[in-house]
């Protein structure tokens, strides 16, 4: 059961000063005891398995008992193949290369002197999420692994299975001898508690809120902490009229259909006109295939059978089968609509012109622009990250998917033998 606390701003604070207290452990932490915590935590989840899926199976019964819809009780649920997958991922975590301490862009000054800079943690890092647990683990792991402390907030409606994976890694944590605090799992449910985390600056260096939309606004709203987010996935593709038609039909197709409800699938296709009558006919074929609809401008609509688009839908992200398509009359417009309707999250060109890729990549302001590649890319682990606590299209700090390095700091360090300044 989640703990009655009468007083949440005093418990809070408590929290914080205990996070703020293990970050500075954590911050001295070598790699090695740092690997030693994560593979701990990797062992103490595969041996709590039942524990874990019987304290999951009360989060489910409860979801179903107040109506959770079936999407969300699936992302919910803790398969053996999830917790499988969590336990291959903080393995996978230990296994990268640790950032901390890490010294670059060192310079002799004219004086003598040696300047360069340090990459550091954050310090403590707030999460606040909704619904799959697996992210309890993700974020412990990663932010371990980064040198910094965390505070994590799941969703009620995970309560119970949040809990379970939290004494697991503080099992794992003990065991590396380092203190369970660096991973603090809220113990209430009230709404309150988020109130006060993103208003604590003293204890907490940033906040990441991963789930929907109204989630993310209201704590950017409202946060007195930094915020590394992003709002909305509008992804488009611009087909170009100098593109590898089966390129672009492939990459098209898998933008938008290979998964319908993650921030990094094309909610908008833009076609070169002259490229309309060839492309749109056999992707329309086969979006239909797939029980794609389609909402098209009126030159689209020329082209293909398909409903109308509206301004609203060049603003909407769908997460769902429905594609809007414009057709445009050459590169500057296609990225004239990304630059006004984009999110800035990730957008791709399809086109054989290296001049015009080298276009698209400078002038389209997103976290992500590719060239001949699927937005489904726009993910941590297909960059090589490992894995990612978010995706950021916000521009100071980090941006894109968020890793490792993105919940690092860096200082300026000065190396000298005697020198003072005249």
């Amino acid at each position: 059961m989640a703990e009655e606390i009468s007083d949440i701003q005093a418990y809070m604070a408590d929290t914080g000063r205990r996070a703020r207290a293990a970050s500075r452990v954590l911050a001295a932490a070598g790699t090695n005891e740092k690997n030693q915590a994560l593979e701990a935590i990797a062992d103490a989840i595969d041996q709590a398995r039942e524990t874990l899926t019987a304290e999951n199976r009360k989060d489910l019964e409860a979801g179903a008992a107040k109506g959770l819809d079936a999407a969300l009780l699936d992302r919910l649920e803790l398969t053996p193949a999830r917790i499988d997958s969590m336990i291959e991922g903080v393995r996978q975590i230990a296994g990268l290369p640790d950032p901390i301490g890490e010294i670059f862009d060192m310079n002799y000054r004219p004086t003598g002197i040696q300047v360069g800079r340090m990459r550091v943690p954050l310090g403590v890092v707030g999460i606040i999420y909704e619904s799959r647990p697996n992210v309890t683990a993700d974020a412990a792991a990663l932010c371990l692994k980064s040198g910094n402390a965390t505070v994590l907030r799941g969703g009620s409606e995970a309560f119970h299975s949040n809990q379970a994976i939290a004494r697991a890694v503080h099992q794992g944590l003990e065991a590396a001898g380092l203190p369970a605090d660096a991973v603090q799992v809220i113990g209430t449910t009230d709404r309150a508690v988020v109130g006060e985390m993103i208003a604590m600056p003293e204890f907490i260096d940033v906040i990441i809120p991963r789930g929907g939309k109204g989630l993310i606004e209201r704590i950017s709203r409202g946060a007195r902490v930094p915020v590394i987010k992003h709002l909305d996935g509008i992804c488009h593709v611009y087909i170009d009229d100098q593109a590898d038609m089966q390129k672009a039909f492939d990459v098209a197709l898998n933008a938008k259909t290979q998964r319908y409800g993650t921030c990094n699938t094309m909610e908008t296709l833009l076609v070169h006109q002259d490229a309309a009558a060839e492309i749109l006919p056999r992707l329309a074929a086969a979006y239909g295939e797939k029980g794609v609809e389609l909402r098209g401008c009126e030159a689209t609509r020329k082209v293909i059978d398909c409903g109308e688009a509206t301004e609203e839908d060049w603003r909407t992200e769908y997460l769902a089968p429905i594609l809007s398509i414009r057709v445009v009359d050459g590169l500057v417009a296609a990225i004239d609509h990304i630059n006004s309707y984009s999110s800035q999250h990730t957008d791709s060109i399809i086109t054989e012109n290296y001049t015009r890729a080298r276009q698209f990549l400078r002038d389209v302001d997103s976290s992500s622009v590719m060239v001949n590649a699927s937005t489904r890319f726009a993910d941590g682990f297909e960059y090589g990250l490992g894995a990612e606590i978010g995706i950021s299209t916000d521009k100071f700090h980090a941006r894109g998917p968020v890793g490792l390095e993105g919940l690092t700091s860096v200082k300026f360090i000065v190396l000298g033998d005697g020198q003072v300044r005249g």
